[in-house]
């Protein structure tokens, strides 16, 4: 499909399956165990309603709203993402450059193929003003993850993103089908089954080599050993689970605001404030760690609630249609981080399928606003909403 046709996140959905091999693909789609939650974090904005006002007009639309001090085009980023150059070539790179063109943030992953001051000079393609942040795993160690954050800070990345939710890796099935495994290993033999894949996409296959291959995390630079292996990050993840108590050793080198990025409950949203946290990101990881835990948006209200509006609230997490993030904003949340709804375009075309993505975003945005008689996105409440299904009322009472 010709993405520049795509009328919906859905149909770049499609190109991507088309484009890339399953083992990419599913790695990109999928969820843990039996998927529970990835489906519950799309199915949650079917449980709330719009309540639009009637009759009203205005002159002008206002999308625009701030993060962490950032204007921002509409109410979003592009959430990190993980492996994002195996995608597509230059992945992190391209997506920062989309997000920057459309006047929106870009969050980098830790667990990038592009070095970090690459992707900041792409982000700044468009214009000097376009947030970068970078998201923080404590692989490799204290010597490697302080290397980083100083890198992180020289290059001009305005926060640093702590990931809360990933002690180990979630169960996703789909990759063990797959071989990812496997193919990230070094035995030539182990690899045979899962090629035939990999060889029925020729067009993804010839891009991937031309890249010079398997990449290295050219951001988490071992002491003594150089770059991580790709295949070696889901062991190092077991070895450095983030505790509360590190926040404060990251707090001591690292100069700007930190966001936390993983929280569910309330409790754990006053925790952060009580670390020092400027924002928080309500977020299951997209539905790939723990299974059959709430949808982020029915999280979202407790999280709220428990910030108490002395820090910013951000989540993502099923985000596939522009009404999805005017929802997620009439229940409390300054912003959305979109991942599979970009990550979809990044998949199927590069940076032309990010920024086609953006736009079929962008434009159902500015609709719902328009049907919903509201002016601006920071007219946005409650009474804009109804929310009906169990989950949230527990959620609005707590």
């Amino acid at each position: 499909m010709d993405i520049r046709r795509a009328i919906n996140v859905e149909d770049l959905r499609r190109a991507a399956r088309s484009r890339a091999p399953r083992v990419i693909f599913d790695y990109l789609d999928g969820g843990a165990d039996a998927e529970v939650t990835l489906a519950e974090n799309t199915r949650a904005f079917n449980h709330v309603t719009f309540r639009p006002r009637g009759a009203v007009a205005f002159p002008s639309y206002d999308l625009r709203t701030t993060v962490l001090g950032h204007e921002l085009s509409f109410p979003a980023m592009l959430a990190p993402i993980g492996y994002s150059g195996v995608m597509f070539p230059d992945g992190e790179a391209a997506a920062a450059r989309a997000a920057s063109k459309a006047g929106l943030g870009y969050i980098l992953s830790t667990v990038s193929c592009c070095k970090l001051e690459d992707v900041r000079a792409a982000a700044l393609a468009y214009s000097s003003m376009s947030p970068s942040w970078f998201q923080l795993y404590l692989v490799g160690g204290r010597a490697a993850t302080e290397a980083t954050i100083d890198r992180a800070q020289r290059a001009g990345y305005s926060a640093l993103v702590i990931t809360v939710d990933s002690p180990i890796a979630g169960n996703r099935e789909r990759d063990l089908r797959n071989g990812i495994k496997q193919l990230l290993g070094a035995s030539t033999f182990a690899k045979i089954p899962y090629l035939p894949d990999l060889l029925s996409h020729p067009r993804w296959l010839s891009s991937y080599l031309a890249a010079g291959g398997l990449p290295q995390l050219q951001n988490v630079i071992i002491p003594g050993s150089g770059p991580m292996p790709l295949m070696d990050v889901v062991s190092a993840l077991s070895r450095a689970a983030i505790q509360w108590n590190d926040l404060d050793w990251i707090r001591r080198i690292w100069r700007g605001p930190i966001v936390v990025k993983g929280i569910m409950i309330g409790d754990d949203a006053k925790r952060a404030i009580d670390t020092g946290a400027t924002a928080v990101i309500v977020s299951n990881h997209g539905g790939r760690q723990l299974d059959t835990v709430s949808a982020t948006l029915h999280a979202l209200p407790e999280v709220v609630a428990a910030a108490d509006g002395q820090i910013e609230v951000l989540m993502d997490g099923g985000i596939r249609r522009g009404a999805d993030i005017i929802k997620a904003v009439c229940l409390g949340a300054r912003a959305v981080l979109i991942g599979r709804a970009y990550a979809y375009g990044l998949a199927a075309g590069g940076e032309a399928g990010v920024t086609r993505a953006i736009d079929i975003l962008l434009a159902d945005c500015d609709r719902t606003l328009r049907l919903l008689g509201c002016p601006a996105v920071s007219a946005l409440d409650c009474s804009y909403v109804e929310t009906r299904s169990p989950a949230f009322m527990q959620n609005q009472q707590s």
